[in-house]
């Protein structure tokens, strides 16, 4: 019974080697290992590191909120990394102006050096990825998942971490 029902439907499905959020997820996961390393040896989590960049691109503190729809780390998540991120003293928590119930982090010195630490090896790991794939696929890949986000959307939500 359980056969036909499976054989059923993988009829009625594509292949699930073209499914387009597994070679997403492969693909990342392609990319990603080329960078653990690294973080590994600054002790931080990719998340943590998604964070810590998205802060040093910012142009002032970010809301929790800013900081969940920048990373697409849920909220719930995005609050254990914003403590952990305290209690190793990369981040500041600061009150906002207008509502002094909410807060806002920053990057603390300590956060700024081990981005300035880390930025080289990163753009080492983007410098070998573009020798493999080649510049001008580099730069079509980016275009196609720009057309990618443009066409289908951009998440209002953050999306459920890995």
């Amino acid at each position: 019974m359980t056969i036909l029902i499976t054989q059923a439907m993988s009829e009625s499905m594509r292949s699930f080697s073209r499914s387009l959020p597994m070679a997403l997820l492969k693909a990342r996961e392609s990319v990603m290992m080329r960078f653990r390393p690294m973080l590994r040896m600054h002790n931080l989590t990719e998340q943590q590191w998604r964070v810590l960049r998205a802060m040093s691109a910012a142009e002032s503190s970010l809301r929790p909120m800013d900081l969940a729809q920048m990373t697409f780390i849920s909220m719930p998540s995005l609050s254990r990394l914003l403590k952990t991120l305290e209690a190793k003293e990369l981040i500041t928590r600061g009150r906002l102006a207008d509502d002094l119930r909410g807060s806002e982090f920053g990057l603390t010195d300590a956060g700024c050096d081990i981005v300035e630490e880390i930025a080289p090896h990163s753009e080492e790991t983007y410098a070998q990825i573009e020798k493999m794939l080649g510049h001008a696929e580099l730069e079509q890949l980016y275009r196609l998942l720009e057309q990618v986000e443009q066409r289908l959307g951009v998440p209002s939500e953050t999306a459920p971490d890995e």
